[in-house]
């Protein structure tokens, strides 16, 4: 039976497949852990199956190419599981169209907020600034923040991890905020956890309502789209 499991290893161990699956299993026990802690935001699926990935391959001594090359298998999904988004979008678009300038200017305000606070915050603490420049785009979903945090001069690997935690703390802070200033409509619960938290507080709202997680997932794609161009220009003024 050992050599068997050896023989299957080994085989695997030269596959692709292998990372494609560690990926799928270390997905499924994060969830597994969440649930039994009560699906604390702190213990998010993404956030501990991150974990169990990094220590997997820190362990094996595995470079991420190599991971990569099976995994690329669930980063080509991504691309039309952000289009699907489009579907709830398409469901809510009279809503949309009426409250769209409302939704823009909260957008724009939500994301000079961000960058003001974070700028404020890094500087009383003293921190450097390519960390200032790191931060900056918290709010916005991954890629989008790696790609402006490099723009501006920042650490793009950087930007991935607070862009995580971000999401985790505005999943956590979110729901009892909502609750102490008595905000009980679905479609401004999911626009301000999309703008906050992207993709964690998307797919967040999307078990609250279809509602929420509809304006949930357009708060995040804008604020992506607005933070590319706002960001780098914002920044200029606190050269």
């Amino acid at each position: 039976m050992p050599e068997v499991i050896f023989e299957l290893w080994v085989y695997m161990a030269a596959s692709p497949l292998l990372h494609l699956l560690l990926t799928l299993l270390a997905f499924f026990l994060a969830q597994w852990v969440n649930r039994r802690a009560g699906g604390s935001p702190l213990l998010h699926p993404v956030l501990v199956a991150i974990a169990l990935l990094v220590g997997f391959l820190l362990l094996t001594d595995t470079p991420y190419a190599t991971y990569f090359e099976g995994a690329q298998f669930i980063h080509f999904l991504m691309g039309p599981a952000i289009v699907s988004l489009a579907v709830p979008l398409f469901d809510h678009r009279e809503r949309i169209k009426r409250e769209f300038i409302p939704l823009m200017l909260a957008c724009v305000a939500g994301i000079i907020t961000a960058v003001i606070s974070t700028v404020v915050l890094v500087r009383m603490l003293g921190g450097r600034e390519d960390t200032l420049l790191s931060l900056v785009p918290k709010s916005v979903t991954t890629p989008i923040a790696m790609g402006i945090a490099e723009q501006i001069g920042g650490f793009p690997a950087l930007a991935a991890g607070i862009v995580l935690i971000t999401g985790a703390i505005g999943c956590i802070l979110g729901p009892p905020i909502f609750k102490l200033l008595k905000i009980k409509d679905h479609a401004v619960q999911g626009f301000a956890m999309g703008l906050a938290a992207h993709g964690f507080g998307t797919a967040q709202c999307f078990s609250l309502s279809n509602l929420a997680g509809a304006f949930a997932g357009l708060a995040m794609g804008v604020t992506g789209l607005l933070s590319a161009f706002l960001i780098p220009l914002i920044m200029r003024f606190f050269a």
